[in-house]
This record gives C-alpha cells, sequence and structure tokens, in this order.
C-alpha cells in the first residue's frame, strides 16, 4: 500500500528496522542521553530557545493537547479557541470539561482566519488563544504572523496545535512568540503513533510551576522534573522514542528543518499543479504544505477513499461527520516521493476515465 494520508504516514528504511528490533530497558544512561537528545533537536527545529523544554507523552494528540491546557491554564483565565473543525471543536470540548472560561471563534469548512474574525475580541480581557494552526479535517492552515500580531497586541499566552504543521510550515516559537507547542510522531517525524511532544517556552514553564491539574499521568511538572535527567515519569513508548531519536537525527543530516519543509512543500505542489484537470476541488482558502483537501464533483467522497484502497492499494484519507461525503485529503508528509505523486495521479486520472471520479 502506498500511503498519502497525513498520518501515520510512511516510515523511512532506518526508522522502520527500529522498530523490528527488541525494545530495550529504559532506565539507563544509554537512554537518557536518547531523550536528552531527542529533547534538542526539537528544540532546535522549532527554535523556541535555550531556555525552554521539552516533554515526550506517551499518547496521542489529543493526550498533549488536554495536558497543555491543564497544566497552563486556570478557570481564571479567559480564552478564545479558533474552531474551524473537527481538532478546534476538540479542544473546545476539553477546555469545556475541565470547566475553563472560553469563546470560540467559529469559521465555515474551509475558511481562512482574517483579521475582521478577530476584531470582534480585541481588548476584551481574553488571557489566552488556542489554535490548531493546520486544522487537518478541513486542511486549513492559519496565518501565524496574523495570530501572533493580535496575541502580541492583547498580551496573550499562545497555544499552538502544530501536530500535522511542525516540519510541514515555517513555525519559528520565538518569531511567533508561541508560549506552547504541540505535535505528534505519526506526522511530519514520520514515526508510528504513541508518542507526542509539548514545546514549552519561559512564561509556559512558569505558568506549569504555579497550576495544580488535578490528574497523575499528564501532570506536566513530574514529566519536567524526570526530564531534567532524560526520563519520563512512567514506562514510555520507549521504541517509538528511539524511531524518533533516528528521525530527527536524519532531519539534521539532509539539511534541517529548513530542507524538510522545502521537500514537502515540492511534493504538495507537485500534486496540486497536476490534478488541475481532473474533477476535483481543493476546498481550503488558505493551504498547509502537509495536506490537500479535495471535494469530487461527481462522486461521494468517501467512495473515492475506498476505491483507492481496493482497487489501487493507495491510501488517502476519509473525513467523518457532515465531511464525509464532500471531502477527502491527500497528505504530503512522510517518506514520500515525487515519483509516488506519479503513482496517484496515474490512479486518480484512470478512475476520471472510469466516471469513478
Amino acid at each position: 500500500m502506498l500511503n498519502f494520508t497525513v498520518g501515520p504516514v510512511q516510515s523511512s528504511d532506518n526508522v522502520r528496522k527500529i522498530g523490528g528490533e527488541q525494545v530495550p530497558y529504559f532506565r539507563t544512561e544509554e537512554f537518557s542521553n536518547i531523550m536528552l537528545e531527542n529533547e534538542r533537536l526539537i528544540k532546535k527545529f522549532s527554535n523556541s530557545g535555550e531556555n525552554s523544554r521539552v516533554v515526550f507523552i506517551t499518547g496521542s494528540g489529543t493526550a498533549s493537547m488536554e495536558a497543555s491546557v491543564i497544566n497552563t491554564l486556570t478557570r481564571e483565565d479567559k480564552l478564545l479557541i479558533v474552531n474551524g473543525g473537527s481538532f478546534g471543536q476538540r479542544f473546545a470540548e476539553i477546555c469545556n470539561i475541565h470547566e475553563l472560561n472560553y469563546t470560540e471563534i467559529k469559521l465555515e469548512s474551509g475558511c481562512k482566519l482574517k483579521s475582521s474574525d478577530l476584531e470582534p475580541y480585541d481588548n476584551k480581557g481574553y488571557t489566552a488563544f488556542i489554535v490548531n494552526v493546520d486544522e487537518t479535517s478541513t486542511g486549513v492552515y492559519y496565518d501565524l504572523n496574523l495570530i501572533h500580531e493580535f496575541c502580541k497586541k492583547n498580551n496573550l499566552f499562545l497555544i499552538v496545535d502544530a501536530i500535522s504543521s511542525f516540519l510541514a510550515d515555517e513555525l519559528d516559537m520565538q518569531k511567533y512568540e508561541i508560549d506552547v507547542m504541540i505535535t505528534g510522531s505519526q506526522k511530519a517525524l514520520a514515526c508510528p503513533p504513541g508518542i507526542s511532544v509539548i514545546v514549552l517556552r519561559e512564561n509556559a514553564l512558569k505558568r506549569v510551576q504555579n497550576t495544580n491539574p488535578k490528574c497523575m499521568y499528564l501532570d506536566l511538572k513530574n514529566a519536567l522534573l524526570n526530564g531534567e535527567r532524560g526520563q519520563t515519569p512512567f514506562t514510555p513508548a520507549v521504541g517509538i522514542l528511539l524511531q524518533i531519536n533516528e528521525r530527527l537525527k536524519e532531519i539534521e543530516k539532509n539539511g534541517g528543518v529548513e530542507s524538510e519543509i522545502r521537500k514537502i512543500s515540492s511534493i504538495a505542489n507537485d500534486f496540486r499543479n497536476r490534478i488541475k484537470d481532473l474533477p476535483l476541488k481543493i476546498t481550503s482558502e488558505s493551504l498547509s504544505n502537509a495536506v490537500t483537501p479535495l471535494s469530487p464533483l461527481n462522486v461521494s467522497a468517501y467512495d473515492v477513499f475506498l476505491t483507492l484502497k481496493d482497487k489501487y492499494d493507495i491510501w488517502v484519507c476519509p473525513n467523518g461527520g457532515d465531511l464525509k461525503e464532500k471531502i477527502f485529503r491527500v497528505g504530503h508528509i512522510g517518506d514520500l516521493t515525487i515519483e509516488d505523486n506519479d503513482k496517484l495521479i496515474l490512479a486518480l486520472k484512470d478512475m476520471a476515465d472510469k466516471h469513478l471520479l
């Protein structure tokens, strides 16, 4: 199967090789050194600054979304959440469960975030801003420059879910004054799912120390304390952390984060340029390099997903809920090449010729 989803994605041979090895014992100096290297490279690639810290959570991206919220925000905060899809909705659900005071900036599917969307909330006493910078469900990439200027003007604590965007789009934590950044192992890091990553800058670290979440597993104070020696409070997904280490070193060897972004961008642009004559409509006003959301003009989007899977041995991303029949998504992250695009384009053209698209 050829994988064009946005997670889990295809891994390099070296990363996959580690997955076939015995998992080592981890309470050792050797594993601690690997974890400290993981932290150093994540800090480097996110440009979070020397005084920032990184926490590795054994759990999906949602675990780190919840951990970030409950460890840095309290009921005294007044939150703004960008909700333009299922992952923005997930942040709203997390804040609702923990009885936090939040307002949703609701956007229509496929619509970009504009200054006019933010104006009603300017100088209204908000203290924090939460955004999924690449709303993966609809394939919309939100303007970090716009968000940064609004947050700076209003002195807002900024939490950015970059689970799909990290390593695919520019994400400079110091430039955009991002306090918390979240990503996951199964996206552009191109490792198996199971680890999510939280990067905390100094303002976030202060908030963590002054917040007392009602939980054990997601308590970041405990995670940060253990992380000082390159360890985790509880048994982590050791094998995946070793794969992340290999992948981070692979990125550094191949030219760093800038080179990785250029590679993903070139694959995305190649695909988008070559589907212009197909009966497909790109549904996002603002595209991330990571994913292209597409609406077929003549058939069900879910049927396209099934046909590619069952007849052409190609995975793309279906959608759920109201978007199930309307939009499918093609990912451009992971161990993909332009030659892989050739195979997908041929399949889509064949489907169009057979009136399956």
